[in-house]
This record gives C-alpha cells, structure tokens and sequence, in this order.
C-alpha cells in the first residue's frame, strides 16, 4: 500500500495537533497515518470516508451470504423435504 509521507504524524504530534489535523482531514479529504514507535497503528479518515467503506462491508458480507445461499440451492432438491408435522411427530 502506498502511503503519502506528508500524511504520516506521530501519535504524540497528533495529540498535540488534533484539531488543527481534524480540519485539514476534513478539507483535503485524505486520510492521516498515525504512527507510534515508528510503527503505523492507525488510520484516521473523514466521516464521509468512513460510511463508504461501513457501506462496502455490509455489501461484500451480503456478497458472502448470497454465494453460501447460490451453493445450497444447487443441490437443493424438493423432494427430499420432510414437512414441519413430521419433524413434531418425530420429536
């Protein structure tokens, strides 16, 4: 993944900058890299940012279901359904 170096802040420099890195975050659009210990620890994006990528996890989970549901109903075959009575006479 490429990552904009101008967009990569400290954790601590970020604390201290929090307001002033919400506007610009909210002006430019482009996400903010916090770091700590060197390491990359978290990403910060707009709100507007953050419903897409809420939205597109609902879809590729609804994707998922429906390929699981497409596989079952392959095999399906009416025939060998047992009707609701049988399943209570058995219990």
């Amino acid at each position: 993944m490429l990552v904009e170096s101008n967009n990569i802040i400290p954790i601590t420099k970020l604390q201290r900058e929090l307001t002033k890195k919400v506007r610009e975050l909210a002006v430019s659009g482009n996400p903010l890299y916090i770091t700590k210990n060197n390491n990359l620890e978290a990403v910060m994006v707009s709100f507007e940012d953050y419903v897409f990528f809420h939205n597109l996890e609902d879809i590729f989970e609804k994707l998922e279901i429906k390929e699981v549901i497409d596989k079952r109903l392959k095999n399906y075959k009416p025939e060998r359904n047992v009707s609701w009575n049988k399943v209570r006479e058995d219990i």
